[in-house]
């Protein structure tokens, strides 16, 4: 017999078993992260800044239809926000998520943050998330010191089978309220 493939196979085996042994998330809620070394030591005045501030709307499907609109295949969504900025900082003071009736699902920032230049920060809705559906949306409000043009984008994924999908959503600049 072959001691050295023995042994490999063994190695292999033990490292399977002891990444498959580890302790999982008991169903408890993960945090979101919330870049807290990024958000701001002072809020902003926001009545001040409010010529300033841009509103994003960026359409998420934590959902689609399958075959019938009784049968439904749920995706993995992840907002993806990017500083395309070389030089300047992009501020955001808002990030929500709303489902398809328009309802408020969370906040994800409760004070300002900002991205470095060429940052990007992303917020995921995991598979097993349903509170968003087909119509789900996120809100958000940026602003810069200069003219920026940062990239919102929405990036789903989901499988049907053996067979994976994905697809990207782009945000659309709306008056702010």
């Amino acid at each position: 017999m072959n001691y050295g493939r023995f042994f490999s196979i063994c190695m292999i085996l033990l490292l399977a078993q002891s990444l498959c042994s580890c302790k999982k998330n008991q169903g408890k809620e993960v945090p979101i992260e919330i870049l807290d070394d990024h958000t701001l030591d002072e809020s902003p005045d926001i009545n001040a800044m409010a010529s300033r501030i841009h509103e994003v709307y960026v359409p998420i499907y934590s959902d689609i239809y399958n075959q019938t609109r009784d049968t439904r295949t749920l995706l993995t969504a992840t907002l993806s926000i990017r500083n395309t900025s070389i030089r300047d900082s992009l501020f955001i003071n808002k990030i929500d998520y709303y489902n398809t009736q328009g309802d408020l699902v969370r906040s994800y920032i409760d004070q300002s943050i900002y991205l470095r230049p060429m940052e990007t920060i992303d917020y995921v809705i995991e598979q097993k998330d349903t509170s968003g559906g087909s119509g789900a949306n996120f809100i958000i409000h940026w602003y810069a010191k200069r003219p920026l043009s940062p990239l919102f984008q929405a990036v789903m994924v989901g499988g049907l089978g053996a067979q994976a999908f994905s697809f990207t959503t782009e945000g659309v600049e709306v008056e702010p309220e």
